[in-house]
């Protein structure tokens, strides 16, 4: 039993050790003349050496058999392993070449017909690549934000904003997007400014958006709503989609976790970076599904507040 144990928990050498040491306790204990290493007979001596053989090839087998299978378990997370990076560089692939086509794309219709498109044209191909850019832009900082986070090199900036003001400036983003979506956002005129790091907050709202819009059918509602309570921001993201199953809410925050029944792309980090910012904030992020359908994502951070509101600083 001793042995056995010790093949499973230690390498060879101390394995056979215990063997060893096992036949000698056996001997000393309980082979006549007991409390001696001397053996008298030589039925005893042949079962010496049988209990001393059968206790070497019982750590031998057991302990190829532990190598065997941390060899299979390291071949099957080997295989885990290759299978992430290879989804991971399929939607990587996918969600940076997506723009940089768009772009491409656009510029040269412009320069194939410099002379011939009208100032209207040329206009919606500027915005086309603008918007293809800030997406393209926006798969490259959140890489470098899960390396940030990762890394726990995230540098907090504290600075006075607006709140409305900040979710303007992310809806301008999705006015023409093409999937038809809706952004309801009703500002609310007796918000205080506030001091945080603004620019964390609204990197995670654009992947909130992001990720609404990826997860919903075309041309549905998202809401956003802004408030304050007990000195923190609470900023609520909702949608009418299907919402998300129960035992897929807490590993949608998993870094690379997609939906098993996802259609869409992405990369699976918007999520991830929302939650890990969110904690850098000392905040707190919830999922809850609505009814009768739509999800809702809800963040509060701590957050100093003004007693000059926002309309006044305008």
């Amino acid at each position: 039993m001793v042995v056995s144990i010790s093949a499973i928990l230690f390498d060879i050498l101390p394995v056979l050790i215990a063997a060893l040491l096992s036949a000698i306790i056996l001997n000393f204990f309980f082979i006549p003349p007991t409390f001696t290493l001397h053996i008298d007979t030589a039925e005893d001596v042949l079962m010496f050496s049988m209990y001393f053989v059968v206790a070497i090839i019982n750590a031998v087998l057991t302990f190829k058999i532990r190598q065997y299978e941390r060899k299979k378990q390291n071949e099957l997370e080997s295989n885990k392993t290759i299978q992430l990076y290879n989804t991971i560089l399929n939607s990587l692939s996918h969600e940076l070449r997506t723009p940089i086509a768009a772009i491409i794309g656009a510029i040269d219709t412009i320069t194939d017909n410099e002379t011939k498109l009208s100032k209207e044209n040329k206009s919606e191909l500027y915005k086309e690549i603008e918007v293809a850019s800030n997406r393209l832009n926006r798969q490259v900082e959140n890489l470098l934000s899960m390396s940030r986070l990762e890394a726990g090199t995230i540098k907090i900036t504290y600075d006075w904003f607006d709140i409305n003001e900040l979710v303007f400036n992310c809806i301008k983003e999705y006015v023409k997007n093409p999937t038809g979506h809706i952004i309801s956002f009703s500002p609310d005129e007796e918000l205080p400014l506030m001091k945080t790091d603004g620019g964390l907050i609204e990197t995670m709202l654009h992947n909130l958006l992001h990720n609404a819009i990826q997860h919903t059918p075309p041309a549905t509602v998202i809401t956003i709503v802004a408030t304050t309570a007990s000195n923190h921001l609470v900023l609520k993201v909702s949608d009418t989609g299907l919402g998300f199953p129960e035992k897929e809410k807490e590993r949608l925050f998993y870094k690379f976790y997609k939906l098993n029944n996802a259609t869409t792309g992405g990369t699976g980090l918007g999520l991830s970076i929302v939650k890990g910012f969110t904690e850098v904030l000392n905040g707190s992020i919830e999922l809850k599904n609505l009814k009768p359908k739509g999800a809702q994502f809800r963040i509060t951070i701590p957050v100093e507040t003004s007693s000059i509101k926002a309309t006044d600083n305008e």
